[in-house]
């Protein structure tokens, strides 16, 4: 059958629209490539990678932060602590010649003592006994580790003694006494140690509850 004219400019125009249409499409694109705009999936990555790195450097200041007010706290403590270390070195030489001054006078001279010479020793003691009192208040204590095991973290080795009777190693004679501040040996203490005795025995491993095995704790 033989289209009408009109059927025929209708349907020409048709196709002549739609391939305008194409055209007109692929001008566009071909204008969005060629002017340079960003493409949104390569600035979401961006974007993306720029907020990973930013949460990454706020992390890393914030563990920073975090270490240096440990550090400052601890330096503040051990400030606290250790202030009156040299001035309580110093004092230890005094609490040390009041001791030897005691020491000095027989037991029987003290018994017998009386009027002027009791008073005396008797102000001697106590004074000793508050300066040994003061020190403690402030985190300084003796050390006086007669029969204990030696340890070379707060004892230093003057001399040995033979003994037998003894596990070596033991503390028999303590030429002066220690003194520790905090955790720290302020003055370890001189001793004598015994030699030739049984070889000292291991600390003996200290149960923990829900465990089926001793597990060694430490030694003493």
């Amino acid at each position: 059958m033989t289209q009408k004219p009109n059927d025929l400019e209708r349907e020409a125009s048709s196709r002549m629209g739609e391939d305008a249409f194409a055209d007109r499409v692929g001008d566009d694109q071909a204008t969005g490539a060629s002017s340079g705009e960003p493409d949104p999936f390569a600035v979401l990555q961006a974007l993306q990678s720029e907020n990973a790195s930013l949460k990454d450097r706020l992390l890393r200041t914030l563990a920073e932060m975090e270490n240096l007010r440990r550090r400052t706290e601890k330096e503040v403590a051990d400030t606290r602590a250790y202030a009156v270390t040299g001035f309580a070195r110093d004092v230890l030489t005094v609490a040390d010649n009041m001791h030897r001054a005691l020491d000095t006078i027989p037991a029987e001279t003290r018994e017998a003592a009386d009027g002027a010479l009791k008073t005396l020793i008797e102000g001697v003691v106590l004074t000793e006994r508050d300066l040994m009192n003061t020190l403690e208040r402030h985190g300084v204590k003796k050390i006086d580790p007669k029969g204990e095991r030696f340890d070379p973290h707060l004892h230093q080795a003057m001399f040995e003694v033979p003994d037998t009777s003894v596990p070596t190693g033991t503390v028999m004679q303590v030429v002066q006494a220690g003194y520790v501040i905090g955790d720290r040996v302020l003055r370890p203490a001189l001793v004598g140690v015994s030699k030739g005795g049984p070889k000292p025995q291991p600390a003996q491993p200290q149960m923990v509850d829900g465990d089926d095995e001793d597990e060694p704790q430490g030694h003493a």
